[in-house]
């Protein structure tokens, strides 16, 4: 082991310097330990520094260190976590292949015509969806130009696609692998997220996936779905419907839907789904489609709410009267309250829970992002989300759909 420790860190020492893009660690021996390393240079007040991005469950993590100290840090993931490290420098590429027996194999390259590297803290953000590589449904929906320049009106749009599609991605390693993947969008709107969650998982990373976006819109289901089977999108389908009405049935939903009686599209008795998206669902649209996901124990809920009203038409505490006597405070308190009634109920079943920034606040003040990831086992929080409600004298959707 001590060999093979001294045989990395030289290869660090060599290619780890201001001509170096990155180096990616991957194909962990325990996901649930770490998944993926990334690191680059970066320079801070004038030193050479190497800034590593450690994927752990559905958290991301960074930390800086020396030539010497990232040299000691890569040898020690190579001989203990992983079993590949790929190095990615201006003139030359490397790779570290570490077999079951532990025997280590490098292999090196020498490149030309390498591009110049931007070391700077703050470099132009790399984006999951690349500026200046065409997308078809970029194109269509008026975000992209046809030589993949971004339309000046739609960059915001765009960095919140790509932004969302992060989120995604730090949660790759949970989500199942040898088997389709179930995605529901409810309200998925004009479907720019519903298309690129679609495009990135399928086409950018090959899962088998099938995504159904939901909305209550005919005309743009419509043109939803017009688009879908125009770029060949197979596993990408639209329903028109209501999310409190709608049950899953898997793949047999796939084979021609059902009407549930009242009109609305459904497909049966509420089987598996892996992944819940919920953006901007007015009010308690949000809170049905949470308790969907909670129902069908799906392994990720992605949710940004939108227009919580039914707290603040409830809520009667006489101790926060300084606080609510004020109707725009009451109004943003109100919305804080739902949304936390919301996150802890997801970890009283069995959720682990993170309130994130989807967007700059200069954007939307609607800008919270409920990032729920199903635990392993049968662990649940125990929070006190009812001793709070009877407090603020509140009953949220969620509560009663979930007792």
């Amino acid at each position: 082991m001590e060999e093979n420790k001294r045989q990395i860190k030289e290869l660090i020492f060599d290619l780890a310097d201001e001509k170096l893009y990155q180096i990616v660690i991957s194909n962990p021996r325990n996901k649930e330990k770490i998944g993926k390393v990334k690191v680059r240079p970066v320079m801070l007040k004038g030193r050479l520094l190497f800034q590593e991005t450690a994927y752990i469950g559905n958290q991301v993590f960074h930390e800086n260190f020396e030539k010497e100290d990232l040299a000691q840090r890569i040898a020690e993931y190579m001989t203990e976590d992983f079993r590949q490290c790929e190095i990615e420098a201006m003139q030359e590429r490397a790779v570290v292949l570490v077999s079951k027996k532990g025997k280590i194999n490098i292999n090196r390259r020498k490149v030309c015509g390498g591009k110049d590297i931007d070391l700077s803290h703050n470099r132009t953000k790399s984006y999951i969806l690349e500026e200046g590589r065409p997308v078809p449904f970029l194109i269509d929906l008026g975000v992209q130009t046809k030589d993949g320049k971004i339309v000046k009106a739609k960059y915001d749009k765009f960095k919140q696609i790509n932004r969302f599609l992060e989120f995604i991605e730090d949660i790759l390693p949970t989500l199942p692998k040898g088997r389709t993947l179930h995605i529901i969008d409810f309200g998925c709107g004009k479907s720019y997220l519903t298309f690129a969650v679609y495009y990135y998982l399928n086409k950018m990373q090959g899962f088998d996936v099938r995504i159904t976006g939901l909305d209550l819109k005919k005309e743009v289901i419509s043109h939803c779905s017009e688009l879908a089977r125009k770029y060949g999108y197979d596993g990408l389908r639209f329903l028109q419907g209501d999310i409190s009405a709608y049950e899953e049935d898997g793949d047999a939903s796939w084979n021609g839907e059902k009407e549930n009686g009242k009109g609305e599209r459904s497909s049966g008795n509420g089987k598996k789904v892996d992944m819940v998206i919920t953006l901007h669902a007015c009010d308690t649209a949000t809170d049905y489609a949470l308790a969907k996901a909670v129902e069908w124990g799906s392994e990720v809920i992605l949710s940004v709410p939108c227009c919580q009203h039914e707290v603040n038409r409830q809520i009667d505490c006489g101790k926060l009267q300084p606080i609510l006597k004020y109707g725009l405070l009451k109004e943003r308190m109100s919305a804080l309250i739902t949304d936390a009634v919301r996150a802890n109920l997801l970890e009283e079943n069995g959720y682990q829970v993170q309130i994130l920034e989807f967007i700059d606040m200069e954007h939307t003040p609607k800008n919270i992002l409920i990032r729920g990831v199903k635990k392993k086992g049968k662990e649940k929080a125990a929070v006190r989300v009812k001793e709070m409600a009877d407090f603020l004298r509140i009953e949220t959707t969620l509560q009663k759909l979930l007792q």
